[in-house]
């Protein structure tokens, strides 16, 4: 008996042992992947997408609701500021939104930044980033209109840059290209969500963000920290089937869509598109 006792001592100290080290292990790492930080772009540091969040709204309002939601739903839902107590009636309620990301134009962004100035903050409370490209006319082609609108516009482009510098805010100055298409390259990911004070903000919707046109007042606050309010949309699916042929491209099923619908038909409303068809249709096919 004598002899077996250190025996024991030591399978019972092994034992221990493994049961701490299993602990630590649980305590301090996870093997999800919402866990994980992705960074939103390249372009900034400490800026992540915050999949767990969104996750974790989706799935208090889906046990609200009780019902599928829809992938415009998901993404609205997954960035409400009170998932819990927030109405949620189609093309009624008014929902508060945390948006990832704001974008202005050079000719929208003027005005924003003074009126966010006046709110006395030192940064930005969300990522913002400023495009110039709607102050270049098109006249006598690209590098002569560009010094041209340099010329003219000098005091705003000097204005917008030094505001950018001083609010930590994205500054991509004339030349740099069409802000819509920045935004796709470069800030857009799946399930985010986007306010731009421009109205081809929902082209960067193709890679799978909500990206919405707003007002300058919208943006700021916006990036001032304040929740953003939108009108609960309804939602139009679109049942894609069959192939593109010829020379059609996705614009076109936009198009022609907008004619059955017209303007009044789209107002409030998220389009979804769904069926066999969107295996056909890539990103840079439109």
């Amino acid at each position: 008996m004598l002899a077996t006792r250190p025996v024991l001592g030591n399978i019972a100290r092994s034992r221990v042992a493994a049961t701490l080290g299993a602990r630590r292990t649980m305590a301090t790492v996870s093997d999800s992947p919402l866990d994980k930080k992705v960074k939103q772009n390249n372009w900034e540091e400490g800026n992540f997408i915050n999949y767990k969040t969104f996750s974790e709204n989706i799935a208090v309002v889906r046990s609200r609701l009780n019902r599928p939601l829809t992938y415009g739903e998901k993404i609205l839902y997954s960035h409400l500021d009170d998932p819990h107590g927030q109405d949620l009636e189609r093309g009624v309620s008014y929902l508060k939104l945390r948006p990832d990301r704001v974008a202005c134009q050079d000719a929208t962004a003027q005005m924003a930044i003074l009126q966010f100035m006046s709110a006395g903050m030192p940064s930005v409370a969300n990522p913002t980033t400023v495009h110039c490209d709607h102050l270049i006319e098109a006249q006598l082609g690209g590098p002569k209109d560009l010094a041209r609108a340099n010329d003219i516009n000098k005091e705003v482009y000097d204005f917008l840059a030094s505001a950018c510098a001083k609010y930590n805010i994205g500054f991509w100055k004339p030349g740099s290209g069409i802000i819509h298409q920045i935004i796709l390259e470069n800030y857009a990911f799946p399930g985010g969500l986007l306010i731009g004070t421009d109205s081809h903000t929902p082209n960067g919707a193709g890679l799978g963000m909500a990206a919405i046109g707003v007002g300058g007042a919208d943006a700021v606050d916006v990036m001032a920290g304040l929740p953003w309010e939108l009108k609960a949309p309804k939602y139009m699916g679109v049942k894609l089937t069959g192939k593109l042929s010829g020379w059609a491209s996705p614009k076109d099923i936009i198009t022609k869509l907008a004619g059955i619908t017209t303007v009044k038909g789209g107002t409030g409303k998220i389009v979804e598109y769904y069926g066999e068809n969107l295996f056909f249709i890539s990103l840079d096919s439109g």
